[in-house]
Order: structure tokens, then C-alpha cells, then sequence
């Protein structure tokens, strides 16, 4: 389990570092001089978008999961207030991140959708 969730957290950073990387436009406005943040907008939404895979609904449960086994690869970890906070004023960011990571699955292209639990053919012309 561990090598796994390893694996799937490096995986996940590398593609949202990358994506906000190459959407400067999506970057926050940080001042030249002052303190710098310990843990990266890359970072955090990593550790959210993990939270959301690995079925954790609350922040104070998944905050503690993450202090017990991932600072191997978060070496810091906000407490929970201050991870609300900064993911509060990354939807912006994270918006974009979903898509990324919807449009590269299968998934999106298949043609059979899910709507509300029924299945439904998006090329059948009798489906509205």
C-alpha cells in the first residue's frame, strides 16, 4: 500500500506541477520579498486531490492520515485551518487541474456516460 500511494502521489505532483507550470497565467501574485510559502500550490493540490481519490470526506482526518504517512514526501503539512485556507484561494488552479487530469483518461471519450447513476449513449439521437 505504501510503494503505491508513493507512486500515485509522485505521479499526480508531476502532472500538476507541470500543468501549472505551463499555465503562468493561472499563478498567484506573490511579492518579491517576504516569506516564502513551505509548501507549493503543486503540493497542496496534490494532497487534495489524493485526499478526494483515497476517499477521505474530512480534512481533519485526511490531515492526520497525511502527517502518519506521507512526510516522506510532504515534509511540511499545514495544519488543518491553514490547508482550508490556501485551497480556498486555489480554485482557480484546481479548477484547471480537474480538467487536465479528466481529459487524460480513457474515459472522456468513451461514448456511454454516466448521469445520475443511468447510463445513457451520448451518439443514440433519441437521448436528448
Amino acid at each position: 500500500m505504501h510503494v503505491d500511494t508513493d507512486t500515485l502521489a509522485t505521479a499526480l505532483y508531476v502532472k500538476i506541477d507541470d500543468e501549472l507550470k505551463s499555465s503562468p497565467q493561472l499563478n498567484r501574485w506573490r511579492p518579491a520579498v517576504g516569506i516564502a510559502p513551505k509548501i507549493t500550490d503543486a503540493e497542496l493540490i496534490t494532497l487534495s486531490v489524493l485526499q478526494a481519490l483515497l476517499g477521505y470526506h474530512k480534512e481533519a482526518r485526511w490531515i492526520r492520515h497525511a502527517r502518519e504517512n506521507l512526510t516522506h514526501l510532504f515534509p511540511y503539512l499545514p495544519k488543518q485551518p491553514g490547508y482550508n485556507k490556501r485551497l480556498r484561494t486555489l480554485g482557480a488552479q484546481i479548477t484547471h487541474i480537474i480538467r487536465a487530469l479528466t481529459l487524460d483518461t480513457a474515459l472522456w471519450q468513451h461514448p456511454v456516460h454516466i448521469a445520475d447513476s443511468t447510463p445513457w449513449n451520448a451518439d443514440d439521437p433519441a437521448r436528448p
